[in-house]
């Protein structure tokens, strides 16, 4: 069955339409791909030099390909980083080994085996280590949002989160297999609606275990859910079990947004408590305040 296509003036594209705020462009794109690339050139050369020839440009193609992995590693912890108000900074800066095993790659592929001169590798190194690091910029080095939080606490919201996310992932993965396109733009929706909900917490810590069922076992339902779902819909295209899908993500997507509102509320109640509880403090102690 031809699926039409969703464009957002098309007929009910408003029923579920994403926060524009929540739709982030990854840093890595073009430019991490061209690192990939370009190592490719080594091995064109490789293969028509004597033996140790061979091996140093082998060499340096394996260097750089790992630091084209490790720069779009890093700038996907990156991605993660920023997306979240409070964060923990990543565990390994992967940029930074990037920009120095670009260097490395560089400096291998410059060294003239039949001398064995080092300026031109010195050189070499510099060169690509400082251009890649003005290019992909460095690794976050420090925690955000964890002023005055309990490490103890903000360590089990980041664990919880990030589990939460992987069922997340698990299910735009497993969507991709019934091959419509309005369930993958569904489950984004629906997803956005999930990490607003996911902020909230790490922003007060003692949310979590209001929200805990939230990011544990109803993802990991919903994650059984579209799993079982795409595969029997990838081999009978049952229309039933599409609309059976599409109200279960509806009924997530209402209990989510009305959990998340629940817990601002409760915020703001304890923010009111402690302001009068401070306001009281001030006029017993004699001091007028406005607050």
């Amino acid at each position: 069955m031809a699926e039409p296509y969703g464009g957002k003036h098309s007929p009910g594209a408003a029923k579920h339409p994403r926060d524009p705020s929540a739709i982030r462009r990854s840093r890595a794109g073009a430019r991490v791909n061209f690192l990939f690339v370009a190592p490719v050139a080594m091995l064109l050369v490789a293969f028509q030099m004597e033996p140790l020839g061979m091996f140093v440009k082998l060499a340096a193609f394996g260097v750089m390909m790992l630091a084209a992995w490790l720069t779009r590693e890093g700038l996907r912890a990156e991605d993660a980083f920023e997306a979240r108000r409070v964060a923990r900074r990543p565990a390994i800066p992967r940029k930074l080994f990037g920009s120095v095993l670009t260097g490395l790659g560089l400096a291998l592929a410059g060294l003239d085996t039949a001398t064995f001169g080092l300026l031109n590798p010195v050189l070499f190194f510099i060169l690509g280590a400082v251009l890649h690091f003005i290019a992909f910029g460095p690794d976050p080095m420090k925690d955000k949002g964890t002023e005055g939080m309990n490490e103890y606490q903000t360590d089990r919201v980041a664990r919880a989160v990030d589990e939460a996310e992987r069922h997340l992932a698990a299910m735009k993965d497993a969507i991709r297999r019934a091959e419509v396109p309005a369930l993958d733009r569904r489950v984004a929706t629906f997803a956005d609606t999930a990490r607003s909900m996911f902020r909230v917490v790490e922003e007060d810590p003692s949310d979590l275990t209001s929200a805990r069922r939230y990011l544990g076992v109803y993802l990991l339902g919903a994650r059984d859910a579209t799993v079982q779902f795409a595969d029997l819909y990838a081999r009978s295209k049952n229309e039933d079990a599409r609309r059976d899908y599409e109200t279960l993500l509806d009924d997530l997507e209402t209990s989510f947004t009305q959990k998340t509102e629940k817990l601002l509320k409760n915020d703001k109640s304890m923010l009111d408590v402690e302001i009068e509880v401070l306001r009281e403090r001030l006029q017993r102690e004699g001091i007028r305040s406005d607050i």
